[in-house]
């Protein structure tokens, strides 16, 4: 018997196609009947991924880069098997090996909630950096979806239009994100500046033993843990972090001075 191809609707959501549409649709992404729509179907996967194209646009969602026949549609591709749900990305393997993991299944292929993606050189580097381990599994490490969205949409924006592309400050999901995190946990609701200065006080000892032990895990780890507290002391009086930041740079970039004892003085 012949695959029967689906395409799908969840509206306000996405158009997809699946040949199993409940794995896809109920157990990886989380929707029961009554949430999705069955728009067509048929055994023919170059009429259907021709169709889910239209219906894409027709409905005004993001139109796949590549139609659903170009697609390696299974998920284990190599020796990485991922597992997604509509949070997040989460590849099989510990921070320290994902890069190399990565490389390994260079061009593999999967979609998620907030679309299609496609493992390239950008892609790698842009997963290895805003990846995090798994709280459930040392040995596991993920990336949030929508996040990852937004990058490969600027991305490919940039090289379509080039000309109308303005970056974003690298850092900008990442500040997103550690303001979200820290809303779901109630930590501007309940939290205080007074708190927050006594934990960066905490995770500024922490960076003075790392740098004292030139341990480079743990700098990175307490630099990151200090730019998390900063980001929220920032919201907790009124002002996002990135703010901040652009200040502090439009004041030292025109300061001049020179290196003395391994220390920038600037110019009176």
């Amino acid at each position: 018997m012949d695959k029967e191809y689906i395409i799908y609707h969840i509206p306000g959501k996405k158009i997809g196609v699946t040949n199993d549409l409940y794995n896809r649709v109920e157990r990886q992404q989380g929707y029961e009947v009554g949430e999705y729509e069955i728009l067509e179907s048929s055994p023919d996967i170059d009429y259907i991924s021709k169709r889910e194209l239209e219906l894409q646009k027709s409905y005004g969602y993001r139109v796949d880069l590549k139609p659903y026949n170009e697609l390696s549609v299974n998920l284990k591709l190599k020796n990485m098997k991922i597992n997604i749900t509509e949070q997040t990305t989460t590849f099989p393997c510990p921070l320290n090996k994902l890069k190399g993991r990565l490389h390994d299944n260079l061009e593999m292929e999967w979609e998620t909630e907030h679309g299609h993606c496609y493992l390239d050189p950008g892609l790698i580097k842009w997963i290895v950096a805003n990846a995090k381990t798994s709280m459930f599994n040392n040995d596991r490490c993920y990336v949030y979806n929508k996040a990852m969205s937004r990058f490969i949409e600027t991305s490919t924006r940039k090289e379509v239009e080039p000309e109308l592309f303005y970056e974003q400050p690298k850092d900008f999901t990442t500040f997103d994100l550690i303001r979200s995190w820290a809303k779901e946990r109630g930590l501007y609701d309940k939290g205080d500046s007074k708190t927050q200065l006594i934990k960066l006080y905490e995770e500024a000892g922490e960076l003075s033993q790392a740098v004292l032990k030139n341990n480079r895990d743990d700098l990175i780890d307490a630099i990151g843990d200090c730019v998390v507290v900063l980001t929220n002391l920032a919201h907790l009086n009124g002002v996002n972090i990135e703010t901040c930041i652009g200040a502090a740079y439009d004041e030292i970039s025109s300061r001049t001075g020179k290196m003395i004892n391994g220390t920038f003085v600037k110019d009176n």
